[in-house]
């Protein structure tokens, strides 16, 4: 059983790291420019995807965030600053990995998806396959 943010019941969301399916589908569907990024596998990636989700391998990450780094117009807000950025794995466990990279790099506004695309299939979209 899920909660009102679509979290297993008793699940610590630590919003300074994380962001629940549930919240990021509102500000999606609310408009916000978020860049949602999916670290799997492309084996993974062909088992289940979210829709608008941008692939960034692991093994592509720490090359990705130096192209962030350069503030391509594309990757930026109306005022300069950098787009919101929420990464998804499976399970939330990569996915918190290279949050740590990206806040660690000065991209504060970086969150995983608590719980992964298993947790978003179980939240908000039942029809992306659970793995």
């Amino acid at each position: 059983l899920l909660d009102e943010h679509g979290l297993p019941h008793g699940a610590v969301l630590r919003p300074h790291l994380e962001i629940a399916p549930r919240e990021f589908d509102a500000r999606r569907r609310r408009g916000d420019a978020i860049r949602l990024v999916d670290c799997r596998t492309d084996a993974e990636r062909e088992l289940a995807t979210i829709d608008g989700a941008e692939h960034v391998p692991m093994d592509r990450v720490a090359e990705w965030i130096e192209d962030l780094q350069e503030g391509r117009q594309e990757d930026l807000q109306e005022g300069g600053e950098p787009l919101p950025i929420v990464v998804h794995c499976h399970h939330g466990v990569r996915s918190l990995q290279v949050v740590a990279l990206l806040q660690a790099a000065g991209f504060r506004d970086a969150r995983s998806m608590a719980g992964g695309i298993h947790l978003w299939s179980l939240a908000v979209d039942p029809g992306v396959a659970t793995y």
